[in-house]
């Protein structure tokens, strides 16, 4: 089996994620894609045609962003036919697994030069949501829901944290610390290596910065604001009365009444549209074609959890891809998890008994934004400038996914 080195890794700036807000959000979301291929493509003086396939995740398959976005977007981009494309959905983790399965391709000798990347416009999907089909709960599929009842994923946040112990002070605490880490990695531009501007049709600019960060938040903004999750608590979820809370305490009743709800807007992950992308190849295509690493995959793993809480895979997908190269975390000097909500990398830091100096090193989702099926690929090139940046060698990237799941990947800087 063969090395998969990741050659560079782009991505488009976030846009506030709300139509007639963001910069971002009068866009097709193709463009969006198309913008970041086209940019990997320039910077490495590709030739498309030797572009095996364009691995492609986006959680919401519907309307605008149907149709393989992989395929239309590299289309677009005006790749040659010859590279063809495919898109997926692992819900919040397809950024990371069209990573994983893009390395998995090339380790296996199949493939010599993918693009593995997401996109996703949450403006554009709150925007065609029905707001009377819960998440993951399809209403017609009662034997699902009966075997593993599956809710709001807020109020998945809110159950954890009770369960954990972890109170409101804590999870502001996170959040503040994510706002502070943010503004100083943007004062510092240390996300320029990888940010694209994104053009509008007629040539001017529509944006070329991060759009979602607070950098004015403090501990005191954070503790006015209000929880928001305990008002999902007795929305009915169907015609029988079922309500969110009501999945929830159906698998853990000691939970009955005494949530602490402790999530809000401020320590939950931005809603924001966004793209990315990372180039891989093997050793003999690189070689060939006067192309340098700047990684190379290191291990690669999926892990299922509880679907009711949802959001506890991280931590056992982190010690199953560390096993899997035979690292342990005191090896792991950047680590990367999703703040889909504030409560998920506490205890993904608690858990593994981790230095909260090597975690989400320049911010995360609460202050940035997480674009559903783009920040999986997001952040392995947030986690392969920060290696090179500060000299590090291995950096681990992991995220929970909807159906209580989490992807995670380890890269070595080369």
């Amino acid at each position: 089996m063969t090395d998969a080195f990741i050659i560079d890794a782009c991505r488009t700036p976030r846009g506030i994620g709300k139509q007639g807000r963001g910069a971002l959000a009068h866009l097709h979301p193709q463009h969006l894609a198309a913008t970041v291929l086209k940019a990997i493509a320039e910077r490495n003086n590709l030739n498309t045609s030797d572009i095996d396939d364009v691995i492609w995740g986006t959680s919401s398959q519907r309307g605008s962003q149907g149709n393989d976005m992989g395929r239309m977007a590299a289309l677009d981009a005006g790749f040659d036919t010859r590279a063809s494309g495919v898109t997926l959905d692992r819900f919040c983790g397809s950024g990371i697994t069209s990573a994983s399965l893009a390395a998995a391709q090339v380790m296996s000798g199949m493939e010599d030069l993918v693009i593995a990347g997401g996109t996703e416009m949450m403006s554009y999907t709150a925007a065609t949501a029905d707001p009377n089909s819960p998440p993951m709960m399809d209403a017609g599929n009662l034997r699902l829901r009966e075997s593993h009842p599956q809710t709001q994923q807020g109020i998945c946040a809110d159950a954890i944290a009770t369960l954990e112990g972890i109170d409101r002070e804590a999870v502001d605490q996170l959040a503040f610390s994510s706002q502070e880490r943010a503004a100083r990695a943007i004062a510092e531009d240390r996300f320029a290596k990888s940010v694209v501007p994104v053009y509008n049709l007629d040539g001017t600019l529509a944006l070329d910065r991060e759009e979602f960060p607070r950098p004015g938040t403090t501990m005191e903004t954070l503790a006015a604001l209000k929880t928001v999750f305990n008002m999902y608590m007795d929305i009915a979820v169907d015609d029988q009365g079922t309500t969110y809370g009501n999945l929830v305490t159906k698998k853990y009743p000691a939970l009955e009444g005494k949530i602490n709800h402790v999530h809000h807007a401020g320590n939950s992950s931005g809603v924001v549209d966004g793209a990315a992308c990372v180039l891989m190849a093997s050793k003999s295509y690189m070689d060939s074609h006067n192309l340098k690493a700047r990684a190379r995959i290191v291990a690669t793993a999926n892990m299922g959890d509880c679907p009711t809480l949802m959001l506890n895979a991280p931590v056992p997908a982190a010690q199953k891809v560390l096993a899997k190269a035979g690292l342990t975390t005191a090896d792991i000097d950047v680590f990367e998890v999703n703040e889909a909500f504030s409560v998920v990398a506490e205890k993904f830091i608690r858990d593994l008994n981790l230095d909260r100096e090597k975690v989400n090193i320049n911010g995360g989702a609460m202050a940035l934004g997480h674009p559903i099926g783009a920040t999986g690929s997001i952040l392995i090139g947030t986690a392969l400038d920060e290696l090179e940046r500060s000299n590090g060698r291995y950096g681990l990237i992991t995220m929970c996914a909807g159906g209580g799941m989490a992807p995670a990947i380890i890269i070595e800087r080369v």
